[in-house]
């Protein structure tokens, strides 16, 4: 195949065409459920079969990260929430103890003088 071949080859094809996040993850969900294969779903959306591949593969580690950052028992919290509110609970643990403490002192030695 000569030089002039492949640049009549290059200028015939088509341009590339860019999938919506909404057109990705529909496609995903028609290959993850088996509606379609990926040659189906590549037709389908007048893509490359390899663009299939990577939406399908990008869903899945998206997918896989946000579950590894879910954190049980705490619907609708974030990391940063959760270990927040524990932090609070652990401030009013201690602020309570100190108070226990103080009574018992005060109890046990009586009214300090300040005069």
């Amino acid at each position: 195949m000569g030089s002039d071949q492949i640049v009549s080859r290059l200028n015939r094809a088509k341009p590339r065409k860019r999938l919506s996040a909404a057109q990705k993850y529909e496609l995903f969900v028609s290959v993850l459920t088996g509606q379609a294969t990926q040659r189906e779903a590549a037709e389908k959306y007048g893509v490359d079969r390899s663009t299939v591949v990577t939406a399908c593969r990008t869903a899945k580690q998206g997918a896989l990260d946000a579950l590894a950052s879910a954190v049980p028992g705490r619907p609708g919290m974030t990391v940063e929430q959760a270990a927040l509110a524990d932090a609070k609970a652990e401030i009013e643990r201690l602020r309570a103890t100190i108070t226990e403490q103080a009574i018992a002192l005060h109890l046990h030695e009586g009214k300090a003088s300040w005069d």
